[in-house]
């Protein structure tokens, strides 16, 4: 563990956060890749261990502890082989959450928030659209006022905990010919008559419920407004920082649980006399492997200290998600193939592993969309500023 981001309490955080997911979660994995569907109660167990908390005020029943908290939390999610349950929790945590922390009034703090926090109520996020995939301002659900009400119509997609969750953060346009300018997002409980989902079928992560989600107009009381009218895409494109740096430590983790494995299967697996640990091209392909994992790790652990100082990290979270995505997919490659035909048997970890890592490269924010962020940035200097340095500026 590296000493220059982790406490003493770190560690024991570590060891205790290891020991439940060891006895609460781990012997129902396979259960729920099988059929889709999380124990409801492993809710509420992590809302009681305080785990939904760690980044949230103590006057909802959060913690308040630093970032690095959370980041062992995605770490060891990562080590119980299964993207989809690691993706329903921090999803619920750190996707929906965020925004009620961050743009919520006192009403929606107090309901959908402090509930959160103790496992009571599961959130998720609805951005992405059947036609609009990573363009975020090209959404076409749109949230016409009518009275005191805001009455939204369109469908969103790829929504994690999309249908069994009990609230939804919903992004729609209130001014439609202000483009991204007139986007704002409602909190939306999901019995609201008009909401209605379907699971999707995926190649990976199949533990967690991915959704498609109708809107026929659901009528939505202005107390549901987060934040202020119109002001939707700067709070998105605020919090996409924090989702990239999440999708960046996934994937250095799991590329870290993946070689661990595959070096221990090497160290047993006997070929011509000798362990394969032993021939020398398998040695420098471990060392490579470890090469990448340590220096994805060392930058998203700094990206991480800097977000949780305050800094806004547009271009070195995108740069995390970006380069830990596509290390984590060729190293869990190369691990599969130390396994030999057995890397191919799902009796065997690899697989689930390298179907869930193909993921990171798309999920929030294609791999594309970031390499233009980052050249918007560092070619044509394009500043991205925070929602609220945004208002002053257009004041």
């Amino acid at each position: 563990m590296n000493n220059t981001y982790f406490s003493e309490e770190h560690r024991l955080f570590r060891e205790s956060l290891q020991d439940f997911l060891k006895k609460e979660v781990v012997p129902h994995i396979d259960e729920w890749e099988e059929t889709g569907i999380i124990d409801n109660r492993i809710w509420k167990k992590f809302g009681d261990m305080g785990y939904f908390g760690l980044a949230y005020p103590e006057v909802y029943g959060g913690l308040d502890l630093d970032l690095f908290y959370t980041v062992i939390l995605l770490e060891e999610l990562q080590k119980i082989n299964s993207g989809g349950f690691a993706a329903a929790i921090w999803a619920h945590a750190y996707l929906a959450m965020t925004h009620l922390k961050a743009e919520g009034d006192e009403f929606i703090k107090s309901k959908y928030l402090a509930a959160s926090i103790a496992g009571d109520m599961v959130g998720c996020l609805c951005i992405t659209e059947p036609f609009g995939g990573s363009d975020v301002a090209g959404m076409r659900s749109t949230a016409v006022q009518d009275g005191n009400d805001f009455i939204i119509n369109g469908s969103k997609t790829f929504i994690t905990n999309g249908v069994y969750s009990d609230y939804l953060v919903v992004a729609a346009k209130t001014t439609p010919e202000k483009g991204n300018k007139g986007i704002s997002l409602f909190v939306i409980d999901r019995e609201t008559k008009g909401v209605s989902a379907t699971k999707l079928n995926k190649l990976g992560w199949r533990a967690s419920d991915t959704g498609e989600i109708a809107f026929d107009n659901v009528r939505v009381p202005q107390e549901n407004v987060l934040g202020e009218i119109d002001k939707g895409f700067s709070y998105i494109m605020q919090h996409f920082a924090l989702e990239r740096l999440i999708m960046g430590v996934n994937g250095h983790a799991r590329a870290e649980y993946a070689l661990d494995y595959a070096m221990k299967y090497a160290s047993e697996r006997m070929a011509f006399g000798k362990t394969i640990d032993k021939f020398q091209s398998m040695r420098h392909s471990i060392a490579e492997m470890a090469s990448e994992i340590e220096m994805c790790k060392a930058f998203n652990y700094a990206v991480a200290k800097n977000l949780d100082a305050g800094d806004y990290v547009v271009k070195e979270a995108s740069m995390s998600k970006l380069l830990s995505t596509k290390m984590a997919d060729e190293v869990i490659y190369k691990c599969l193939q130390i396994l030999g035909g057995y890397g191919y048997m799902e009796d065997y970890p690899m697989a689930r592993m390298f179907r869930d890592s193909r993921l990171g490269p798309i999920g929030g924010g294609t791999s594309e969309i970031l390499k233009e962020v980052i050249a918007k940035i560092i070619i044509d200097k394009k500043e991205y500023k925070p929602a609220a340095e945004q208002s002053k500026v257009a004041k």
